[in-house]
């Protein structure tokens, strides 16, 4: 892959794209550089009839801790133009299947992808969250439709309202997640060989024949939650409760 500079190590083996989001010393905190990274790969692997499938997995000892908290507040994404916004919107339209590998941390934007992805392997202690309220803000993703028609509207209530962790192991339960892994990166990759095997217009189509019926109304939901998302971040009570995370991740 050209041009992929920050954070994003690419690596294709056979027919699958492996993006690594690959900044371990920050638990892979996503920065808007490294969305744009994923913006180009993928926007790249889509026209690229060579590459089958992506695999995205994390470096370290996280798939990803979500954004960058300072990098988030300095830069804040204003629009649809923003690196976030945009990465948001070509992982909704990637027509070719997506695989996700996830262990450790998962925050955020690491576990409302997920619901972007056709399949998803996780170990049975990975760590997911959704800490949107808890930091004054709304879900993001298209989460808000998603989540509640995977596991029910009590559940993802109690989720997003409390913002607290849940397990790789609660995942599988909930159907987030397909299968737990004690190695969740090659299990992926072996389930991407075999859809790579498969006929290419057939997957693409199948693919896209199975989230016809909500592939709309989730790009309106995304729109919508961008712009309550917009408005809150630069509420008070925003600010207030990211300085509190902050103040409690120092003392931490």
């Amino acid at each position: 892959m050209a041009d992929i500079t920050t954070n994003i190590s690419t690596n294709k083996v056979g027919q699958v794209l492996h993006l690594t989001l690959d900044r371990p010393e920050k638990k892979n905190a996503l920065t808007p550089a490294m969305y744009s990274d994923l913006s180009k790969a993928l926007t790249q692997a889509k026209g690229d009839f060579d590459i089958r499938v992506v695999v995205i997995s994390g470096a370290g000892s996280a798939f990803t801790g979500g954004n960058d908290i300072l990098d988030f507040l300095n830069t804040p994404p204003t629009g649809p133009d923003s690196p976030v916004m945009q990465f948001l919107a070509i992982l909704h339209d990637f027509p070719k299947p997506l695989i996700a590998a996830v262990h450790g941390n998962a925050v955020g934007i690491g576990t409302t992808m997920l619901m972007h992805c056709d399949l998803v392997y996780a170990t049975a202690d990975a760590k997911l969250s959704m800490p949107f309220v808890s930091l004054g803000l709304v879900p993001e993703a298209g989460s808000s439709l998603l989540f509640p028609r995977l596991v029910g509207h009590v559940i993802a209530s109690e989720i997003f309202l409390t913002g607290r962790t849940f397990s790789g192991t609660e995942a599988h339960e909930m159907r987030l997640v397909n299968e737990i892994a004690t190695d969740p990166l090659s299990r992926a990759m072996e389930i991407a060989a075999v859809i790579a095997d498969q006929p290419p217009t057939s997957v693409i189509n199948t693919k896209a024949l199975l989230k016809s019926g909500h592939h709309q109304a989730v790009a309106m939901v995304m729109e919508a939650e961008g712009e309550l998302f917009r408005i809150a971040l630069e509420s008070d009570e925003a600010q207030i409760a990211f300085m509190k995370f902050l103040e409690k991740k120092n003392k931490g």
